[in-house]
């Protein structure tokens, strides 16, 4: 009885704290959709050409990089029957450091927006007549980058007989990221970076677009649909999250009640919740860092390329699968490639942003960002969500359609882990097909019923 009352007690105060919780969305946030990021001394001279760009890794970089590895001093051993529950295995280290290649394919490009040079990949098929060519903005997250789509871009941009529409690709390094320049001045947190985005699409001459995202691609994507609504055709998400009080005492209530909150052949990716936030604990120490302090531990990650590689390629371990913390070599080549993930690496240790990019979860954690109540702002875009098996994060469809009322899709996968479109880029790329397949014909839709 006693257990009875005290959950009772628990969805009183759940109830009590929902029903006087604001039940109106806030406005949109007022953005200055030309703000200055760049250097002061710039602004009048603003080059806003969109130039080709190569990525080149000169040979005194090369050289720098290959002496201190040589020169790398001797690692304390790991504990005796450990994997990666300590962190990066130091015995297996040893091997990644011996094996770094680099890479470039695919065309680039450099354009400045509002005083940041902006970086970014621009794929367009050819097509036959018929075959409609149709624009995606692509956004990687952290500690991922471009890179992560190269597997994908292949399958994304091919021409099928099954499909009237063929994606032409706009693939940008996120301010800070890679070879993106960095803000010069606080303040440029997602809802920034997305009016970046947006004029960026529009420097390359779209006006209506899709997006997709994931990770940081997807903190910015759901901003950008929501801010720009009238301007994106559809938004296809993978980490997909809703921030909002309403998400966070539903997901609560579900501890006690799991069958009135998720799907029981679902349950089990996130419930127990004492599971579930006892894994956001162990693997989110970096992120209490990095939001309050990331310029400290960014000094120590630009001096060593060594303790680069074992910051970052932890993260692509444990969050492709959380079960990889028992390895000893941390079962990163389950998944990837040795190539693939130095490739990704060197876009943080060649043009030294490791630091800069840390820095946005500074920008995004505080309460500037909060304040705007964006996840408390349903977006009428038609909306199309994938949930891999392993993803760090479980949100039920049906708590996704208040901030995504047009919520077309959510894609289960039984497989798949945080780094879907690098990890799994053919069922990535299916699914964005078959998401903006969906979007087409709502549209087409659409059009009928207004005639």
């Amino acid at each position: 009885m006693a257990k009875v009352v005290f959950l009772l007690s628990i969805l009183a105060v759940f109830l009590t704290v929902y029903f006087l919780s604001p039940s109106t969305p806030p406005p949109l946030p007022q953005l200055d959709y030309d703000a200055w990021w760049g250097p002061e001394n710039l602004k009048k001279k603003q080059d806003t050409s969109i130039k080709p760009f190569k990525i080149q890794f000169d040979n005194v970089l090369v050289k720098d990089l290959r002496d201190r590895l040589k020169i790398r001093p001797t690692f304390t051993p790991p504990l005796q029957d450990v994997g990666f529950e300590y962190g990066f295995n130091t015995k297996t280290l040893e091997t990644w450091l011996q094996y770094w290649a680099f890479f470039n394919q695919y065309p680039h490009f450099k354009t400045n927006i509002q005083g940041l040079d902006i970086h970014f990949i621009r794929v367009t098929p050819q097509v036959p007549q018929g075959v409609q060519l149709v624009p995606m903005l692509l956004l990687h997250g952290w500690p991922g980058s471009v890179r992560e789509f190269y597997e994908a871009i292949p399958l994304l941009t091919a021409v099928s007989k099954d499909r009237d529409f063929a994606l032409e690709l706009i693939i940008p390094s996120i301010p800070g990221y890679g070879y993106s320049s960095p803000s010069v001045r606080p303040g440029l947190g997602p809802p920034e970076i997305a009016v970046v985005f947006r004029n960026l699409m529009h420097r390359l001459g779209f006006k209506k677009f899709f997006v997709q995202g994931g990770d940081w691609g997807a903190i910015i994507g759901s901003q950008l649909v929501t801010i720009f609504h009238e301007e994106v055709l559809g938004y296809h998400a993978n980490m997909a999250n809703v921030l909002s009080l309403k998400s966070m005492i539903y997901t609560w209530l579900g501890a006690y009640f799991p069958s009135l909150v998720v799907e029981e052949k679902y349950a089990d990716r996130l419930y127990p919740l004492s599971k579930y936030y006892s894994d956001f604990v162990e693997e989110m120490g970096y992120l209490h860092i990095q939001a309050t302090k990331p310029d400290t531990v960014g000094v120590a990650l630009l001096d060593s390329p060594s303790g680069l590689l074992a910051y970052i390629l932890e993260k692509f371990s444990t969050w492709t699968r959380k079960d990889h913390r028992s390895k000893v070599d941390g079962g990163l080549e389950s998944k990837f490639t040795k190539d693939q993930l130095l490739d990704n690496l060197m876009l943080y240790y060649a043009p030294k942003s490791i630091t800069t990019s840390m820095r946005l979860y500074s920008e995004f954690l505080n309460k500037r960002v909060f304040a705007m109540r964006i996840d408390d702002i349903p977006t009428p875009v038609p909306t199309w969500i994938v949930q891999a098996r392993h993803e760090l994060g479980y949100v039920p469809s049906w708590l996704l359609t208040s901030k995504f009322p047009n919520l077309v899709n959510a894609t289960h996968l039984d497989d798949g882990g945080h780094f879907l479109a690098f990890e799994m880029p053919k069922e990535f790329s299916q699914d964005v097909l078959d998401a903006i397949t969906a979007f087409r014909k709502l549209q087409k839709n659409v059009r009928k019923t207004e005639l």
